[in-house]
């Protein structure tokens, strides 16, 4: 089967991301293999959500394997200890966990692959990196990788607990390079509009910040410290206020990040993602601050765009300062992002007919927490 993808994908084939129906035929020839059938909304319109397998390793330190060892060589020599997964465990923040994944990977030639924090992930700062065997960089498969997938897991603010099967992480394909360059979006925004508004247009297209807002509206949120648990798979369970701070709009339009402290913030632009085009969020360069936006993120064919129902969807930035505290102004650029052409239009896009957390979306915390009544 393998070898009929290969002709399928060769180099006649289009460069791209795979939409859903091709992931899914991945899973048909072989190419992504699991100990158990894939869950009924695990692909998603242009990734696929990868699960915990059923033990982590409460590790010494970080690693990446280098070109002449594997995953499992590194964690003889670094893990600590086992904590199985299968009835639930807690990992607690400052630690770091080596999980193997359900899923691995036999990829063609001429396919790679990318990883990202899902949403809800990034969200609860759990910070995840997918790891391979001779890997020289996290969250990056190279084409043709063959071999088991790892996750780093290291909670920053709130304990968590998670399980086999929990889904932290996804994974997009991409066959060669369908990254627009900036008079490509300058077209396909004269065409289409990828924000409301302005652009601004600089190696990706530019988010700024919100901080604007009537007097005592709320325009960001920060976390707690010492908080109960969240357990990840665990919808609308827990009370916002018992997480986070509310910040409050007080007439002016400036925030300032404590050092090392989490918040929840929202870019000034609407964003809308075509349907024949994927977006990702990428790291800020950090020489314009001593802050970043913490994680980057997939945005889904559809993301915020008409053809599935939506009207413009605000980015959630999740955002950190390092080393000093650092004034945020309102329209300060905090972020981009990078827009990739898609293989084929998948046959169903982020919020048309999906239970898609984010479409339409203001400011808004992970899916974990109720609003106060």
């Amino acid at each position: 089967m393998l070898s009929a993808i290969r002709c399928g994908m060769g180099n006649s084939a289009p460069a791209g991301i795979l939409p859903a129906e091709q992931i899914a035929g991945l899973f048909a020839a072989g190419a992504i293999t699991a100990p158990r059938a894939p869950d009924p909304d695990q692909v998603q319109p242009a990734s696929l959500d990868l699960r915990l397998g059923r033990v982590a390793h409460r590790m010494r330190a970080s690693f990446l394997p280098g070109p002449t060892m594997t995953v499992e060589d590194r964690l003889a020599t670094l893990a600590l200890h086992e904590l199985p997964l299968e009835a639930g465990a807690v990992l607690e923040p400052g630690s770091v966990y080596i999980v193997p994944l359900m899923e691995s990977l036999a990829l063609p030639d001429d396919l790679a692959a990318a990883t990202n924090p899902k949403s809800s992930t990034g969200r609860l700062d759990i910070f995840t990196r997918v790891i391979t065997d001779r890997a020289r960089e996290f969250d990056t498969i190279p084409a043709g990788y063959r071999g088991q997938l790892y996750i780093e897991i290291s909670p920053r603010t709130f304990p968590v607990v998670v399980r086999a099967g929990s889904r932290l992480s996804q994974i997009r394909f991409r066959r060669g390079n369908a990254r627009l360059d900036d008079a490509d979006l300058a077209a396909l925004h004269a065409a289409t509009p990828l924000v409301d508004g302005a652009i601004s247009i600089g190696n990706g297209v530019m988010l700024s910040i919100d901080l604007e807002a009537e007097e005592g509206s709320v325009v960001g949120y920060r976390a707690k410290r010492h908080t109960g648990l969240v357990d990840v798979d665990r919808r609308d369970g827990y009370d916002v206020l018992d997480y986070w701070d509310p910040i409050l709009a007080r007439g002016r339009r400036e925030l300032i990040l404590d050092p090392d402290q989490f918040y929840i913030l929202v870019s000034n632009e609407a964003v809308h993602v075509p349907p024949d085009y994927a977006a990702e969020m990428v790291p800020f360069d950090p020489l314009v601050g001593e802050f970043r936006v913490h994680y980057a993120g997939f945005f889904d064919p559809g993301f915020g765009h008409s053809a599935a129902g939506g009207a413009g969807s605000r980015a959630v930035l999740e955002v950190r300062s390092h080393e000093v505290p650092f004034i945020l102004e309102h329209g300060q650029s905090v972020g981009r992002l990078v827009y990739e052409r898609m293989i084929a239009r998948p046959k169903i896009l982020y919020g048309a007919g999906l239970s898609s957390n984010y479409q339409g979306q203001g400011l808004k915390l992970s899916k974990h927490f109720r609003a106060p009544a």
